[in-house]
């Protein structure tokens, strides 16, 4: 049975003077616009927003730095824990506070799952483990040494994001040292993995993001590739589907209800401004053809943002963090006239 795809990915445009290598070929209407939202209490201050979750209410888990912040690659991360509370739970219409928790646990987050039994799943490339959590916080495993580095079964080497299958098995991405996706039983036992530091089919460079499908397809963000590779419960490779934008990064993927993939890519090289150019939206077909891309303002402009990760909820609307700017984003439908 073939599976057809329809990914949407938040973009921001190259300016007309850019090399033909670099201009974004927009296809179709910008069917968002920009909400205002969230609204945080005024004394909260807000870090990289770098993992954001969906939960069975429909709203919304955030997974921030709060005052710490990741600038490059090599840079020695502290060795103390983050003092403020690091996942912020808000309301889906409002973007109020509702909850939030994880003060004094981690030391880099990076990114975070909502299962579809509003457990909690969060990666730390500082402490080199995965988490999973109940919603409001309850500590049910853990996985990999603390702030021990590995390519074994029981080790990670900045692990990036999990992935959970309808069956309550997971897949990491593994991630920015090790260039691997490994899978594991519900109950957390090591099944296998695949994947090595490469450009070819099976090979990545930064897997960062998974979704899996309703078809238990495993989608991963071969960010530093800007490609989306497919593979089935195996790890048997399916196909890429490549960003039609020449730039540097896809770091995230997301699937909505209708089934469609939606992802982010990000250009770090300075236009005229000498401000970045960013990140945007936009949606993919099976043909690697992208269509209705925007950037941070819902606008056809790139602006200077960096999105790290994307949500959607069910009625449509989409959700990015920008690391950058230390702010999320939300955007809901236009509605059809």
């Amino acid at each position: 049975m073939k599976v057809f795809f329809a990914v949407l990915i938040s973009l921001c445009l190259l300016s007309c003077n850019e090399s033909k290598k670099t201009k974004a070929d927009i296809r179709g209407q910008i069917n968002y616009e920009l909400v205002k939202w969230p609204q945080l209490p005024e004394e909260f201050s807000l870090g990289q927003v770098n993992g954001i979750g969906v939960d069975t209410s429909q709203n919304i888990f955030l997974f921030h730095r709060a005052e710490r912040r990741w600038k490059t690659l090599n840079e020695v991360f502290p060795d103390t824990p983050i003092s403020a509370n690091t996942i912020l739970l808000l309301d889906n219409e409002s973007g109020k506070l509702l909850k939030s928790w994880g003060a004094n646990l981690f030391i880099m987050p990076h990114g975070l799952t909502v299962d579809k039994e509003n457990n909690v799943w969060v990666t730390d490339v500082g402490l080199q483990q995965i988490f999973k959590f109940t919603h409001d916080g309850k500590l049910l495993m853990t996985l990999g040494v603390a702030k021990v580095a590995g390519n074994d079964s029981l080790h990670f080497n900045y692990p990036t994001d999990v992935a959970v299958a309808n069956d309550g098995s997971f897949y990491v991405s593994d991630g920015y040292r090790n260039s691997r996706v490994v899978k594991f039983s519900k109950k957390g036992k090591y099944l296998f993995e695949w994947g090595k530091k490469g450009d070819k089919p099976g090979e990545f460079n930064i897997p960062h993001s998974l979704a899996i499908d309703e078809n238990n397809i495993i989608y991963v963000a071969d960010r530093q590739n800007n490609r989306v590779q497919l593979f089935d419960t195996a790890g048997n490779f399916i196909k890429e589907l490549k960003n039609d934008v020449h730039v540097e990064q896809l770091p995230a993927v997301t699937i909505d209800n209708s089934n469609h993939l939606f992802a982010v890519d990000y250009d770090p090289t300075k236009g005229a401004d000498s401000l970045v150019k960013g990140s945007t939206i936009f949606e993919i077909d099976s043909s690697s053809h992208s269509k209705g891309r925007f950037g941070a303002n819902a606008s056809p402009n790139r602006t200077s943002c960096w999105f790290h990760d994307i949500a959607f909820d069910k009625k449509g609307n989409v959700y990015v963090g920008d690391i950058k700017g230390l702010k999320v984003f939300k955007y809901k439908p236009k509605k059809s006239n």
